[in-house]
């Protein structure tokens, strides 16, 4: 009898010491049955090991600059650690986002570089992007002010010797996955189902302004009416108005440019008006070559769901003003995706008359130079 109450005495013991253990581990650690531990080995060496040309050529910008992306989405993305789990921390979550966009990895495959979970990685993307667009997009996407604008129109006469330009406009094609309703108003003409992107660039390359919807949606041009905010130059009697360039799909509106039509009675003034007209917009096509160029996922099909897509191609858009403004070298490795651009828009309103005085005033100026 006293045996077994000594036998007892010493299970109970050890039981009361498991329990308290199991309480301290619950108390100052985190349950293994709520995370999975992944080996963060990949990252770590990235940060510590790697050089900036080699952030550049992954991350599509240096560190320094990555740090000040960070930065700026802190207070969106910042998680707190619970008693369940440790927050992934910003930079991480960041580093995942851009390394999607950049390449357009499956999320297995991500997944197991930056030691999360496939879901994780999933949700970190969405969360990344729709903070991109809260947070920067109306800081570098927007319109220019008076004083911008004049740096814009004359930097487009200093490099193109075209006077009163405010801007280039095209539109390009994203590829989707088909949808599953109303898939038949994204089945572009080459066979694939894609959405428009369709932007106003400056002279730099920089988007000023963004459209992102449906195949076949049209932009509203009249936004761009930029002819009663901002001061006429006249040349040859003509009051000319900003104007922004666009392509022969494009309308002939006093505010937008595009070329004359080719054929038998072309003129020679007018084949050179064509070709300067053709030299100063072809910063548009450059812009989203460079866009595609970093940004991967635009180049394939993006797989994302069709309501999310548009915030992907906004997001893209605002890192590549980003690390335009930062004056981030656009590597010679990436080369700029080529690709036929083609613009959706219909014209309507304006005087027939004075788009072409407007057209043929800038004609006899080029033809004097």
């Amino acid at each position: 009898m006293i045996f077994s109450h000594h036998c007892y005495v010493q299970q109970a013991q050890l039981l009361l010491l498991f329990q308290h253990e199991a309480r301290i581990r619950r108390e100052n650690a985190i349950r293994s049955v709520w995370t999975y531990q992944r080996p963060g080995n990949w990252w770590q060496y990235v940060n510590h090991s790697w050089t900036d040309l080699e952030w550049r050529a992954n991350f599509r910008m240096g560190r320094s600059t990555f740090n000040k992306l960070c930065a700026m989405l802190r207070p969106w993305l910042t998680r707190h650690n619970t008693k369940y789990r440790r927050a992934v921390p910003v930079e991480l979550r960041i580093g995942i986002c851009i390394w999607r966009l950049a390449t357009n990895l499956e999320y297995r495959s991500i997944s197991h570089l930056f030691g999360v979970g496939l879901s994780t990685c999933c949700l970190i993307k969405h969360e990344v992007v729709t903070a991109i667009n809260k947070i920067l997009k109306p800081k570098y996407i927007r319109h220019p002010t008076a004083a911008e604008m004049r740096v814009i129109v004359q930097g487009f006469r200093d490099k193109w010797h075209f006077p009163q330009v405010a801007g280039a406009i095209d539109g390009t094609h994203i590829n989707i996955r088909a949808p599953s309703e109303n898939s038949a108003s994204y089945y572009n003409r080459k066979g694939d189902y894609s959405i428009i992107l369709q932007a106003v660039v400056d002279h730099r390359m920089r988007f000023w302004d963004i459209n992102v919807g449906r195949a076949g949606k049209i932009h509203d041009a009249r936004v761009f009416a930029l002819s009663s905010l901002y001061e006429r130059e006249t040349f040859e009697g003509v009051e000319v108005p900003l104007a922004l360039l666009g392509d022969s799909a494009y309308p002939l509106l006093p505010w937008l440019m595009k070329p004359y039509p080719e054929g038998a009675g072309v003129t020679t003034d007018q084949i050179s008006f064509n070709f300067r007209l053709s030299q100063s917009r072809m910063v548009v096509e450059r812009a989203f070559g460079r866009l595609k160029g970093r940004w991967r996922c635009l180049l394939k099909v993006c797989d994302d769901h069709i309501t999310f897509v548009s915030q992907i191609v906004s997001a893209c858009c605002v890192l590549h003003n980003f690390l335009e403004i930062h004056e981030e070298d656009y590597l010679d490795g990436d080369t700029e995706a080529e690709e036929e651009v083609e613009a959706a828009a219909e014209g309507r309103g304006g005087d027939p008359q004075q788009q072409s005085d407007i057209r043929n005033a800038l004609c006899k100026y080029f033809s004097t130079l």
